[in-house]
This record gives C-alpha cells, sequence and structure tokens, in this order.
C-alpha cells in the first residue's frame, strides 16, 4: 500500500520531466518543494500546490514530473503526472497519478537543503587556476580579500548563495568558504567551486544569486555534507510534529 511509505505532511521534491510544457526553459531546471496533502489510493496522491514567497506555482495539468518523497524511512522516487488542480478546505492541490512505481532513491546529492549559512568567496588567482589545471595542490597566501555571502541551499553537489556587488562570470571558478556544525562541531569547508550562473536578483539592486558546483570535494566531505542535510532535515520533521 502506498500509504505505508508516505504520509500527508511530508516533505516532497518536484521536477518537471523535459517533455512537459512549461513557460521557460529555466522553469525545467527548478525544483520546487512542497508537501503531501492526502494519499488517495495506491495510485494518486494530493500534493499541495507549490509557492514561491506568496505567488502559487500553477503547474499545468497533464504535465509530468520526477517527484521525490522524503520519508520517514528514507527518500522515494517516482514519475507522475498532474490529472487535475482545485482548492480543499483553503488549500490549493494538485492531484497527481503515479505513472512508474515508487522506488528508492540513491542520488542523494541531488536534494537541496535550504538554509541561511555565511560564506566568503573570492575569484581564484591565476596561480589556483594554473595548479587546478595541471591537477597540482596550491596553497594561496592567505589575507586575500573575499566577498561575504549567504548559503541559501545546499546539496552534495554544489550550492547557491546571495551576495552584494559581485557578479561572477559563467563557467568561472571562484574559492568558498564555510561552516558546517558536523559530528557535534564544527568544520570549516575550503571548496573550490564552478559557477553555473550568477544574475542580479529581481527588484534587489545590487544583490546577486549564484549557483555552484563543486569541483575539489572529496567523496568523505561529500558524504559529510549529505549527512548534514539528512541530520538537519529530521530536526525539521521533528520540530514539525512537536517532538524534541
Amino acid at each position: 500500500m502506498l500509504d505505508n511509505y508516505i504520509k500527508p505532511g511530508q516533505k516532497v521534491d518536484l521536477k518537471a520531466v523535459k517533455r512537459t510544457k512549461l513557460s521557460s526553459e529555466e522553469n525545467k531546471e527548478k525544483v520546487y518543494t512542497t508537501k503531501i496533502y492526502d494519499v488517495v489510493d495506491d495510485d494518486t496522491v494530493e500534493i499541495i500546490m507549490p509557492m514561491e514567497q506568496t505567488k502559487l506555482i500553477l503547474l499545468p495539468v497533464d504535465g509530468e514530473y520526477e517527484v521525490f518523497f522524503y520519508t520517514e524511512n528514507g527518500l522515494y522516487e517516482s514519475t507522475v503526472r498532474i490529472i487535475d488542480r482545485y482548492k480543499s478546505n483553503n488549500v490549493y492541490i494538485i492531484l497527481v497519478e503515479l505513472q512508474t512505481n515508487l522506488r528508492k532513491y540513491q542520488r542523494r546529492d541531488f536534494y537541496r537543503y535550504s538554509c541561511a549559512l555565511d560564506l566568503d568567496t573570492r575569484s581564484l588567482t591565476p596561480e589556483e587556476i594554473f595548479a587546478l589545471r595541471k591537477g597540482e595542490a596550491y596553497q594561496a597566501p592567505p589575507g586575500l580579500p573575499t566577498t561575504k555571502g549567504v548559503i541559501v541551499d545546499i546539496s552534495g553537489g554544489g550550492l547557491r548563495f546571495v551576495s552584494k556587488a559581485t557578479q561572477y562570470d559563467k563557467e568561472s571558478m571562484i574559492y568558498c568558504k564555510y561552516d558546517l556544525f558536523i559530528h557535534g562541531g564544527v568544520k570549516t569547508y575550503n571548496i573550490i567551486c564552478k559557477v553555473l550562473d550568477s544574475r542580479e536578483i529581481a527588484n534587489r539592486d545590487g544583490e546577486y544569486e549564484h549557483r555552484v558546483q563543486f569541483v575539489n570535494l572529496d567523496s568523505d566531505e561529500r558524504e559529510e555534507i549529505i549527512q548534514y542535510i539528512f541530520e538537519e532535515e529530521r530536526k525539521n520533521r521533528r520540530k514539525e510534529r512537536g517532538l524534541r
């Protein structure tokens, strides 16, 4: 039974499959985070319509999405088709029909955890770029100026952050430094990242949003970040249920 795995109130992520027609190509890359409203039967689920700030995201009927379910037993995925949209008890809902069986999801670094973490960034020096291309280690001199920013989501593959007055070139390499609470203590990460996108935020003059991919992250550090995400998600779920 589907309701043995997923429950009302659990978090879900939705990502459009390529054949879904959306208003822009950019939206196909977006991951919409929302929650399960109810499990109707073994094939259909009610999901609360996702929102951005105070705006409802009207996902199209007949659109197909990859859905990632955050359950107490781990992460599951399925491809679904939206078969209806409606309002119930003042809640806007999309009704989805599962197109594939529910299956355990293995690519854990896909999931992005929303957060607010301080970080420092800067462009790499020419010496760092040369060493990176040669596959060699290079220790930059201390005291190089950095730009303050805030990480707004993080995954095992990269992060998204905002900062003021600095826009990075796409495909450029930058240095990122931030702290995570890992294994009962604070650990500092010094990571080289590739810029996937960097653009000014609408209606916020002088502020920029950046998406970057980790470049020199080793497997142990990646696992630490993934573990951090799951621990924080677990804490949030317990808080939502009124547990400590």
